[in-house]
């Protein structure tokens, strides 16, 4: 018996983020009721309270349910290429195919950046480190010498990078000049991998190896 009533209450929570999701990209959280949440999910408003304790809750699991960062980063760190410039180039495809798949990823992020101000981004950064970790320490392995930047800022600025490809692509893609879009994912990542300057400058930033023993937030 407790097994079934498990699996009906796994269930109904599931109706619930499903309903939820629907009505917060159709009103917004703020626009969305917990009475229209349980109406669409086909329950009495009394029975969402067994399984969220309010609607801010009930936000949270949504955003991190549908965030893309499941495929993401699978699918980055299932790049291949056995220099470093071959493992971005398939790195970024990946990560854009996958990006491409979450049609909502937007919607979800610019509510919780408008209507949270990014507060509950954290909790979904700690879910994911270990991940990002794991890609790290495969760029650091491919063959090829990379400049004296930290480690973590090579990690943060290729995620930045090509987030802003996707975004940009996503919102104003079909607005941009021809010259703005023939080759625009090779640009980025030559970009990403040489710069914009003709010569390189040595910066005299932290090697990328000191950072390789980082295995928690506290020691970013």
């Amino acid at each position: 018996m407790s097994d079934l009533t498990s699996t009906r209450g796994e269930r109904t929570q599931a109706e619930i983020l499903k309903a939820a999701h629907r009505q917060f990209l159709e009103r917004g959280y703020h626009g969305t009721s917990m009475r229209d949440i349980a109406r669409e999910a086909g329950i009495a408003l009394g029975g969402i309270y067994n399984h969220f304790a309010s609607k801010e809750d009930i936000f949270l699991a949504v955003f991190i349910e549908h965030h893309p960062y499941r495929d993401v980063l699978p699918a980055m760190n299932a790049a291949q290429g056995e220099t470093i410039e071959a493992f971005v180039r398939d790195a970024a495809a990946q990560m854009l195919d996958a990006l491409g798949e979450s049609q909502d990823f937007l919607n979800l992020t610019f509510i919780e950046l408008v209507e949270f101000k990014g507060q509950h981004i954290p909790q979904l950064f700690e879910s994911i480190f270990p991940q990002i970790l794991e890609f790290a320490q495969r760029m650091v392995e491919g063959q090829g010498e990379l400049r004296s930047v930290p480690l973590p800022i090579l990690v943060r600025a290729f995620i930045g990078l090509f987030i802003s490809y996707y975004m940009t692509e996503t919102l104003i893609g079909r607005q941009l000049p021809d010259e703005m879009q023939r080759n625009a994912l090779d640009h980025f990542v030559d970009i990403y991998l040489h710069g914009i300057l003709k010569d390189s400058i040595n910066t005299g930033e932290t090697p990328v190896g000191e950072w390789q023993g980082v295995t928690n937030l506290d020691s970013l």
